[in-house]
């Protein structure tokens, strides 16, 4: 063997290739997001630095949530169409014929404003309803609506009923009248289904409200006992104005002749809403009761868009009941009375709540 071949000090016997090296001197793996499969994965995995400069971008609104409509809140809102196209429709037929006399609730602008507020109403918010958009709007109204029109339905249940039983001179849709005899027309027949529609309405509201799935963010949350107190003040001074008739006779100066003092003598006019009897009186009593009560309940209603709806039913209610004061005060020898103008004035601050129920949101 020449010197050479032979293995020495200075020159270490060579690995043959594939050989696997030693613990000790085992080369470091190189680590890189281009070379070998795990490479490729922690390459893939690393997030990549921000470039963007973050920027805070103030929210439109409040956020809304809405789950799906079940079928009974669609049902409510077809009940809240129909009711209003029969309380339309209730406009033009006879109403009443009280002492062979024809009566309509069409009796001059005022009075095809106080028939028309509630059921145009009503077919706008039960479009919406049924059409699934905004469920517990939509229900709120309804059952507040309904709970107002039991009252409203014993009341005209009394006048094209009861009233022939203590006769009277009364107001019927706007005439100065003798309740002697009433014979029931279509109109009255069309405006007591409408009524009993939406008495309907606000129980099939009720039994779908805990299947209905709507909230916000809590944007009225705030201001709910301010409007609470607002709106329980303005359902006192309804009640009160429904105590005194919206329109009365004027008094009459009375002279002595032999003394020549004048007296001041005051008229028997249109009865009160709670000094009817039967059917008329348990009407004015859950009317008014539904008024302070739904008053005082429909600024807690959650998301924000249901107490708006339960505001603006009772607005409704309490705005048609003033226009019928103006609309009765037209007729001969009758004059409006100072609670039917606050009856007015009411309504219109109740429709003030409600776009400020609407309006107000936490910034």
């Amino acid at each position: 063997m020449s010197a050479r071949e032979r293995p020495g000090r200075d020159h270490p016997a060579r690995e043959p290739r594939g050989a696997r090296p030693a613990s000790g001197n085992r080369p470091t793996p190189r680590r890189s997001g281009t070379g070998g499969a795990q490479g490729r994965r922690s390459g893939a995995a690393a997030p990549r630095p921000q470039t963007r400069k973050s920027r805070s971008v103030a929210p439109a609104g409040p956020s809304l949530v809405v789950g799906t409509t079940p079928a009974l809140a669609r049902a409510t809102g077809g009940l809240l169409v129909l009711a209003g196209l029969l309380g339309v429709a209730s406009l033009f037929p006879t109403y009443l014929v009280v002492d062979g006399q024809e009566t309509q609730l069409a009796a001059g602008l005022a009075g095809v404003l106080s028939a028309l507020v509630v059921p145009l109403t009503s077919i706008a918010v039960g479009t919406l309803l049924a059409a699934g958009r905004l469920p517990k709007f939509g229900l709120a109204h309804a059952g507040v609506a309904g709970a107002l029109a039991l009252g409203g339905l014993f009341i005209e249940l009394y006048n094209g009923s009861e009233s022939t039983d203590r006769a009277g001179r009364e107001v019927v849709a706007g005439e100065w009248l003798v309740t002697s005899t009433v014979d029931r027309g279509a109109g009255w027949w069309l405006g007591v289904l409408g009524l009993a529609c939406l008495v309907l309405a606000g129980g099939c509201a009720l039994a779908a409200w805990g299947r209905t799935v709507m909230d916000d963010d809590g944007a009225l949350d705030p201001f709910r006992p301010g409007l609470a107190g607002l709106a329980a003040a303005l359902g006192v001074g309804t009640v009160l104005c429904l105590a005194v008739p919206s329109v009365g006779l004027p008094e009459l100066l009375e002279t002595d002749p032999r003394t020549l003092e004048q007296s001041v003598i005051e008229q028997q006019g249109p009865e009160a809403l709670y000094g009817r009897p039967g059917w008329a009186l348990l009407g004015g009593l859950l009317l008014a009761g539904a008024i302070l009560l739904c008053s005082v309940l429909a600024p807690s209603l959650r998301p924000r868009l249901a107490a708006v709806g339960a505001l603006l039913a009772i607005t409704a209610t309490v705005l048609a009941a003033g226009l019928a004061g103006i609309r009765d005060a037209g007729a001969a020898e009758l004059e409006w009375t100072l609670p039917g103008v606050g009856l007015l004035l009411l309504g219109f601050a109740y429709a003030g709540a409600t776009v400020l129920t609407w309006r107000l949101r936490r910034r």
